[in-house]
């Protein structure tokens, strides 16, 4: 596994308790209904009138659309200049509230864990916490996962 010399972050570098910033990103009703005709086409994420009749209160982004903006926050706050290798999947993603036409979100990743791959020199994982939040500063969105760093020292670990 090679280290690119142009990487900013490697596993040395995601220590327990490091946070990075994310966003804010606006998003808009033409993105909200766009992304819903492609991949989630419920009435709430496709029309206004019928996001107001919702729960929802609104013309609302889909929970998918949300964590796709989230991964977005991530790659541009820090993934693209990492050593990153991938995921093994994701542990919790809550939407904890509307994310509406017209709002802004944005909020942090926080590192909670890292450990040494025990299957593969040269790898580590880091477990975070992503927390993302409105203007209005109400919690929108929870996503936990841990994300596979290559170590800037290949020769630790194994």
């Amino acid at each position: 596994m090679s280290v690119s010399k142009d990487a900013k972050y490697a596993y040395e570098d995601f220590h327990e308790g490091r946070e990075f910033q994310l966003g804010p990103v606006v998003v808009t009703a033409e993105e909200i209904v766009a992304f819903a005709r492609q991949f989630d086409a419920q009435p709430m994420h496709l029309d206004e009138a019928a996001g107001k009749a919702s729960l929802l209160g609104g013309l609302a982004a889909s929970g998918w659309h949300m964590t796709s903006l989230l991964m977005r926050m991530i790659a541009d706050g820090y993934l693209l200049e990492s050593t990153s290798e991938g995921a093994p999947g994701v542990d919790r993603v809550d939407w904890k509230r509307p994310l509406l036409a017209g709002d802004s979100f944005g909020g942090t990743t926080k590192v909670l864990s890292r450990r040494l791959s025990r299957s593969r020199k040269g790898l580590g994982l880091v477990a975070f916490r992503h927390e993302l939040r409105n203007q209005r500063d109400e919690l929108v969105m929870v996503c936990e996962h841990s994300a596979m760093m290559a170590l800037r020292d290949a020769e630790r670990g194994a």
